[in-house]
Order: C-alpha cells, then sequence, then structure tokens
C-alpha cells in the first residue's frame, strides 16, 4: 500500500488529536470519591461570563445553596435557592426546588490546579470555577 505524503501527514495528525483528546479526556475526574472530596464542605464560584462569580456551598450533608444575590439576579430569579447534590457515576449532580425547573444537572469536573477546576454540564454547557475550604 502506498500513501502520498499528505495522506501520510493527515494520519500522522489524525492521531495525534486522537492522542491528545484521550489525554485530555483522562484529566476530568471519574471516581465518585474523587469528586466528593473535591466539593464537600467547600464553596465552589462558577466564574460569570460578564464578571464575577457565583458561589454554591456544597455541605458534606447533600444540600447546596446557590446565592446571586451578590450580582443582583433577584430580579430574574430567586437570588438564594437550596438544593440538594450528590456524585453518580464520577458527576456532581444537583438539584434545586425551582431553580432550571427542578431538574438535575450533572457536571464532569476537572481539577486544573489546587484552587481552580473546569466543569461541564451534561448538555454541554461548560465554565471555571475557584474552590475554597
Amino acid at each position: 500500500m502506498i500513501f502520498s505524503a499528505r495522506s501520510l501527514a493527515t494520519a500522522i495528525a489524525a492521531g495525534a488529536a486522537i492522542t491528545m483528546a484521550t489525554a485530555a479526556s483522562a484529566d476530568w475526574l471519574q471516581n465518585d470519591q474523587a469528586v466528593r472530596s473535591l466539593v464537600a464542605g467547600k464553596r465552589v464560584y462558577l466564574s460569570v461570563p460578564l464578571g464575577g462569580e457565583f458561589p454554591l456551598h456544597y455541605r458534606r450533608s447533600g444540600e447546596v445553596t446557590g446565592d446571586g444575590s451578590g450580582l443582583g439576579l433577584g430580579r430574574y430569579f430567586a437570588p438564594k435557592e437550596t438544593g440538594e447534590w450528590w456524585v453518580d457515576g464520577g458527576k456532581l449532580c444537583q438539584r434545586f426546588p425551582t431553580w432550571y425547573k427542578s431538574q438535575v444537572n450533572c457536571f464532569r469536573l476537572r481539577p486544573v490546579s489546587e484552587t481552580r477546576l473546569q466543569w461541564r454540564r451534561d448538555d454541554g454547557y461548560s465554565g471555571r470555577a475557584r474552590i475554597e475550604p
């Protein structure tokens, strides 16, 4: 079988992309205990696109409280609400009584540093956050 230089270069580039994608996806936490340890008892501050941070407090009891009052979100929805959180299949899941119409949202987490992480929700929406004990 004879390969042209172009097809060989394309095959090498495709192989490198697959290798890089596989290595990057390995960084996403897969273990329930690792996810639980990352957030339990901590505050997670989601970066907001227009600046600022949205704080979520993940209590060890399984309650999560979000508070958007510092961002002036009270005119759009209840600025503060407490829901529940759990870990399932290596994903952080949460549900609030009224936010998101009470639907469950689950997230993959990837630590970037000791106090920073990336998250990706099941619907593909993603972002960055900061963690405080």
